[in-house]
């Protein structure tokens, strides 16, 4: 790389770019097809997880024979006492399963927005410990190689690994968020902005805008499959201070925004409240009406999670 698009260069960029969304009278039309989720139920960590991913893939008709996987968890601070990462049984579990069905290559990479030595986070958050040959498996994202990639106006530095994989897997964590309303396998995505380049903590995706960043990098990946951790989930002020919720499940499915829709109902929350989901209204179905349900329905696993006063207004009725 010769050149990083630096703080300066960057917040001139946002702002044009949200000045020429604001003032454009030009919609991008709704998402007009359908999409099929998956719900499956998983009571705790210690159950045959493997086993319930693949069923979950097996159910959605996913394709993984020979391409060049990703996996992204939800990797951001540690702290025993709650839930805030992606739980690495679910990690190990994927991470066998896509080289059981025969895909080329699976790499695990994260580039956490707090924490500078991700390594050492991932050790406390016991990564290493429970997939095997961790260190050799896993990509530091905000460290990684780069190369400018269209989006957020004038464009964006992003990993290679990422920009080279076949199929990004958002392994999220399926949490409430004290700006965003909910963090999940879109929101996942802010770990693809290297902090190498943007520094740490990413503030540049704030200023754009937390809503509108999310659905700018869903933009730019589309070869995506999501499996959102509910089994244990966060509520009240997530992503990082809520309490732990158990929600039993993992969500999975192509379409990122079908998937946010769907853990959202699980969780209480009404989707088409969220900023984030309207402004992807194009990219994905959030209506339930569009939404096949495979597996279990969100109505049959819901578990109202905790929200912060700002948003009791998304509280589904």
């Amino acid at each position: 790389m010769s050149h990083k698009l630096t703080r300066r260069e960057f917040l001139p960029a946002a702002a044009a770019a949200i000045t020429a969304s604001c003032g454009s009278s030009k919609q991008p039309k709704p998402f007009s097809g359908r999409s099929a989720v998956a719900v499956v139920k998983a009571a705790s960590y210690s159950v045959d997880l493997a086993s319930k991913i693949h069923e979950g893939i097996r159910t959605l008709g996913l394709e993984v024979k020979g391409k060049n996987i990703l996996l992204k968890p939800n990797l951001v601070e540690f702290d025993r006492s709650t839930a805030i990462n992606t739980d690495v049984a679910v990690i190990a579990a994927a991470y066998d399963v896509f080289r059981s069905l025969g895909a080329a290559s699976v790499v695990i990479g994260e580039g956490p927005g707090h924490r500078r030595d991700t390594l050492g986070l991932s050790q406390e958050a016991g990564y290493w410990q429970g997939v095997e040959k961790f260190e050799d498996r896993f990509v530091d994202l905000n460290r990684d190689d780069v190369s400018k990639a269209k989006g957020f106006a004038d464009g964006v530095y992003l990993p290679n690994t990422a920009l080279g994989a076949d199929l990004i897997v958002s392994l999220a964590k399926m949490k409430t968020h004290h700006w965003a309303g909910a963090t999940l396998s879109m929101k996942n995505f802010f770990g693809l902005i290297p902090g190498s380049v943007y520094g740490w903590p990413k503030n540049e995706l704030h200023y754009y805008g937390i809503p509108r960043s999310i659905v700018e990098l869903n933009r730019i990946f589309r070869k995506t499959f999501a499996i959102v951790d509910g089994i244990t989930g966060m509520e009240g002020n997530g992503p990082i201070q809520g309490t732990p919720k158990p929600a039993g499940v993992l969500v999975m499915g192509q379409d990122l925004v079908a998937v946010d829709s769907t853990c959202c109902r699980i969780m209480g929350i009404a989707p088409e409240r969220l900023e984030y989901l309207q402004l992807a209204a194009d990219l994905g179905a959030i209506a339930a009406n569009q939404i096949d349900q495979r597996g279990e329905r969100p109505e049959t696993v819901r578990t109202n999670f905790q929200l912060i006063k700002e948003f009791e207004n998304i509280r589904l009725a």
